[in-house]
């Protein structure tokens, strides 16, 4: 007897469908690893959402380390008395915020203080000889020769005594460093007092740092002083006025962190 071959089936394997749908997903795919590739990544938020992996209390608490970049959106989790900031921050140390108060308070009393240096300066008809400003070292008077000395002396004369005092006042209502430099010309002096510039500019710096210590009972351990003698002028020393303008001293109250930097 013959045997009846049987015709296998053939196997139609997937749907033709298949076929367009994945290639299309594999376009997708591609797509995205374009996107991340060219996409910046925001370090603060990665190491936010690093760290709340590695922290099983956000996990518990928090749905999210990220900070909420709407916070009308934001509703209060706080639970059981906890700040959300101190897991939001892990690595914020305790009175840090305090800290970041303190600057703002010392930088609002020198902001006031140049405010007060400026109106005492426009009220007595001082701004052409006395200037006020401030840089990164903190608040800077420049005092010319004339207010504060006779020419090639290191006394300090009656004229200035009232702005002195009115330095001393302000001082009085804040702990910074005070910085206090003379500056000469480039003309050569030499008596039995001061052999040079050098003398006669330290001899000037230490008058106005023994004034305000002696007058205005300020903490002497406030203060430093240095003399520059000519080499830091700011004009050229060609003329009359431009040597006037040279004779001068800067009282510098420091910024806190610059003291720090010193």
């Amino acid at each position: 007897m013959k045997r009846r071959n049987r015709k296998r089936k053939n196997d139609p394997g997937a749907p033709k469908w298949m076929v367009t749908f994945s290639d299309m997903i594999t376009l997708i795919l591609v797509f995205f690893i374009l996107l991340f590739s060219m996409s910046q990544i925001d370090q603060a938020k990665f190491e936010a959402v690093s760290e709340s992996f590695r922290n099983r209390m956000i996990l518990d608490f928090f749905p999210s380390a990220v900070p909420n970049e709407h916070p009308s959106e934001s509703t209060n989790n706080q639970q059981s008395g906890t700040d959300n900031n101190e897991f939001l921050h892990p690595s914020k140390k305790p009175g840090e915020n305090e800290e970041d108060e303190e600057d703002g308070d010392h930088q609002d009393a020198l902001s006031a203080l140049l405010k007060d240096v400026e109106s005492y300066l426009v009220e007595n008809e001082l701004s052409s000889i006395v200037t006020a400003n401030r840089t990164e070292r903190g608040v800077v008077l420049v005092l010319q020769e004339r207010i504060l000395f006779e020419s090639g002396e290191a006394t300090i004369v009656e004229d200035g005594i009232p702005f002195l005092n009115e330095i001393g006042t302000l001082l009085k209502n804040m702990p910074n460093h005070v910085k206090v430099e003379g500056h000469t010309d480039s003309r050569p002096i030499s008596n039995y007092r001061y052999p040079s510039n050098w003398e006669l500019s330290g001899a000037r710096a230490g008058s106005v740092v023994r004034y305000l210590i002696d007058q205005q009972n300020l903490d002497e351990e406030r203060f430093s002083i240095a003399g520059y003698g000519d080499i830091q002028p700011v004009a050229p020393n060609d003329s009359i006025a431009n040597w006037s303008k040279n004779r001068r001293v800067e009282i510098v109250i420091l910024e806190e962190d610059y003291e720090e930097d010193e």
